[in-house]
């Protein structure tokens, strides 16, 4: 809350500019809305796009960012009154529900969707409201060392991964190879790990590389010491020591240049996942997949569905948090944004609140 007691959160006037304080004006939820008193929400490069690459939202600007939000919802439109009360994670993409694309089992690719931060205000501030479509619930004892602004990063950091993991069909007998161990990527990294997958972890950070190894990588590769060729006969040579059929290549640093080092692996029989996202483009030889026949697939975000599996990762210690981020008060947003921008953190960014949902 600002220092008279209203809610309060920092927008976007326009790329380039610096996120700008704003009270929020009263909360008025429709039917099938709810208010979410934010405890956490991620800084995701997604906001880094919009902010500072002049990638366009859906709605028109000034906007509040946000995407990865975790807190309690504290009032709620018709039809949504069940929710008060009750702690939760926000998907980072919300679907209808009701369309031909959701009928289909696409929620992804839902037309009429809502994405905080992009097609309208998102959790860069103390409290943010959303539609109750899709809410994860969140329980209200959680093992020792997770917290409720903690679990902000499952809206995306953990359920994109998780969603290109299970549309690549991983299996205990695959070889997963991540591009960029950063957050999402070192995710992903334990995702794979999980389900039994021989992991490798490609950065050019030693210390995400370290961090890779103690949870899941059994290879980790620099690819800052090795030419494409060096690289690719690398995870050739230990791809052969395990049993599979192609391999699961998942690009999670969201860079040009890991893009390309994800299309250089590509291999015969491979599954080659676009997780990360940047604005830059690239030349690719196209005919690869012909030739190798191998696919490529992207995922928006993930279906709301995936959330409570994705939920159950961290709360079995599967999945660890706390090492791959860091807590940042709200009040520093703009900073906290322009550090991401600059890749000076070393982990995932949280902004919290000064009295956060709990």
């Amino acid at each position: 809350m600002s220092s008279n007691g209203n809610p309060y959160g920092f927008r976007l006037i326009a790329p380039g500019q610096p996120l700008e304080r704003w009270e929020l004006p009263a909360a008025a939820p429709e039917p099938g809305q709810v208010v979410v008193q934010v405890a956490g929400c991620g800084v995701c490069h997604t906001d880094v796009s919009f902010a500072v690459d002049g990638v366009p939202t859906r709605h028109p600007l000034p906007l509040v960012l946000g995407h990865e939000i975790s807190g309690r919802v504290v009032e709620a439109g018709a039809e949504a009154s069940d929710w008060i009360g009750r702690r939760v994670i926000v998907p980072a993409v919300v679907p209808c529900g009701s369309c031909d694309a959701c009928a289909a089992g696409r929620p992804t690719i839902c037309r009429q969707q809502f994405m905080p931060g992009n097609h309208g205000h998102g959790g860069f501030a103390t409290q943010v409201t959303v539609p109750s479509y899709g809410l994860c619930p969140v329980p209200e004892e959680l093992p020792e060392g997770l917290s409720l602004a903690l679990l902000s990063v499952v809206a995306d950091a953990v359920t994109t991964p998780l969603e290109a993991i299970q549309r690549a069909g991983l299996a205990a007998d695959d070889v997963a190879v991540f591009v960029g161990a950063g957050g999402v990527g070192g995710f992903g990294v334990q995702i794979a790990a999980a389900l039994g997958a021989a992991v490798v972890a490609i950065d050019v950070d030693p210390s995400r590389l370290e961090l890779a190894s103690s949870h899941g990588a059994t290879l980790t590769v620099n690819s800052a010491e090795l030419d494409r060729r060096e690289l690719k006969s690398a995870i050739r040579a230990f791809a052969g020591e395990h049993a599979g059929v192609g391999l699961k290549i998942f690009e999670t640093s969201g860079t040009a240049a890991g893009q390309q080092t994800a299309w250089s692996l590509l291999a015969p029989g491979a599954h080659l996942a676009v997780v990360g996202f940047t604005p830059e483009k690239l030349e690719l030889r196209l005919s690869n997949l012909m030739a190798f026949d191998a696919t490529a697939q992207g995922n928006w975000g993930s279906s709301p569905e995936r959330y409570p599996e994705a939920l159950e990762l961290v709360l079995a210690g599967k999945v660890v948090l706390e090492p791959y981020v860091e807590m940042h008060p709200l009040d520093r947003a703009p900073e906290v944004l322009q550090a991401v921008a600059e890749h000076r953190l070393a982990g995932r960014a949280i902004l919290v609140p000064s009295e956060p949902a709990n």
